[in-house]
C-alpha cells in the first residue's frame, strides 16, 4: 500500500496553476481578484470563512451585486448559517470545485484572507474525526472559558498554541478529543498532502496607518448600510459558531444592554484591526509568498507572466 502511494504521487499530473491572492481584511483582495479575472479570463474562488454564509453579507464585506457579476466567484454565499461547515469541508469542496475548473482554465484564482481555508486547500489536513452536528451545537453553546479549561485537561500541548479569538478552531479541538479519546495534537502530523496543480502565492498589504484607516472608515460604511439591522436579524442565532465572528459579537453584545452602540462600532474598529494583523503574522511566516499593494495591479501581472 505504501508502494502504491508513492507511486501514485509520483505519477501525479499537474492539472493547472492556482494564483493565491491573500492579505488582512479590508485590505482591497476583492478589487485585486476580479483585475486578474478579468485580465486572464478565469473564475475566482473565494476562500473566506465568513462570506461563505449567506445569512451574513454587511457584516462580512460580501462582494456588491456588481462586482459578482464582473467575474465569475464561487463559494461566496454557498452555505447557511445553520449547517456544519468546517475546513475540512472546505478542502473536501474546494478540491472537488478545481478539478472541475481546471478542466476548463489552465489557472484559477483563490481568493482570501482565511489562512485556514487557503492552507486546507493548499496542504489539506489529517484525517480526523467528522464532524458530530450534535456535539458541534452542545460545544458551540458552552462558554469559551470552560471549552478552554476542557481543551487544557484534555490536551495542554494545543491549549498553550491555540488561537484564543478563534471559537471555532478552539471548538473543533475539544470534538476531536471527545470523540477520538485522544489529544487533538496527536492526530496532527503536520504533513503536505500532494495536489495536482502548481501554486503562485500573491500576497497584498498596505502601510499600517492606511490599512487601518481603510478599516474605520468600512465599519463605518458598513453601519451606514445597515450591519445593525443585519446583526439584529441574526441575534437569535448568536449561539452558531458562524456568527462567533467580529463584527457581530460586539452588536450582540449591545443589544444584550452590555455596551452602548458607540462602544460596540469602536469595538468593532477595534477588533478588526487587531484581527488584521494577526492575519498578517500569519502570513509573513510563509516565504514563498510576494508582496505587492493592491494598486499595483501591473507588477502583480507581471510576476504572474514572469514565473512559470
Amino acid at each position: 500500500m505504501a508502494i502504491l502511494s508513492v507511486m501514485t504521487t509520483m505519477t501525479m499530473s499537474i492539472k493547472g496553476r492556482l494564483l493565491v491572492v491573500q492579505g488582512p481584511t479590508g485590505v482591497g483582495k476583492t478589487a485585486v481578484g476580479i483585475t486578474l479575472a478579468q485580465h486572464y479570463g478565469i473564475p475566482v474562488v473565494s476562500a473566506d470563512s465568513r462570506q461563505i454564509y449567506r445569512e451574513m453579507t454587511i457584516g462580512t464585506a460580501v462582494p456588491s451585486p456588481e462586482e459578482l457579476s464582473a467575474a465569475t466567484h464561487y463559494f461566496i454565499q454557498h452555505k447557511s448559517i445553520h449547517e456544519s461547515f468546517s475546513a475540512g469541508d472546505y478542502e473536501r469542496e474546494g478540491l472537488e470545485l478545481l478539478d472541475n475548473l481546471f478542466g476548463k482554465y489552465s489557472q484559477v484564482l483563490l481568493v482570501g484572507g482565511s489562512g485556514l481555508y487557503v492552507d486546507a486547500l493548499l496542504n489539506g489536513f489529517d484525517d480526523l474525526p467528522e464532524s458530530d452536528p450534535t456535539l458541534r451545537t452542545e460545544l458551540s453553546a458552552l462558554p469559551m472559558e470552560s471549552l478552554l479549561a476542557e481543551l487544557q485537561e484534555r490536551d495542554p500541548d494545543y491549549y498553550h498554541t491555540v488561537d484564543r479569538n478563534n471559537p471555532q478552531r478552539i471548538v473543533r479541538a475539544v470534538e476531536v478529543c471527545r470523540l477520538s479519546g485522544r489529544p487533538y495534537s496527536e492526530l496532527r502530523s503536520g504533513q503536505t498532502k500532494t495536489r495536482p496543480f502548481n501554486t503562485l502565492k500573491i500576497g497584498i498589504n498596505l502601510p499600517r496607518e492606511t490599512l487601518y484607516d481603510r478599516i474605520n472608515r468600512r465599519v463605518d460604511q458598513m453601519m451606514e448600510e445597515g450591519l445593525l439591522h443585519e446583526a439584529e436579524q441574526l441575534y437569535p442565532y448568536r449561539h452558531l459558531s458562524a456568527l462567533q465572528t467580529v463584527g457581530y459579537r460586539e452588536l450582540f453584545e449591545y443589544f444584550a444592554g452590555h455596551i452602548s452602540l458607540p462602544e460596540a462600532v469602536e469595538l468593532i474598529k477595534r477588533n478588526t484591526r487587531h484581527y488584521a494583523k494577526r492575519q498578517l503574522t500569519w502570513l509573513r511566516r510563509d516565504t514563498d509568498i510576494r508582496w505587492f499593494e493592491p494598486s499595483d495591479a501591473k507588477n502583480i501581472i507581471a510576476c504572474i507572466d514572469e514565473i512559470r
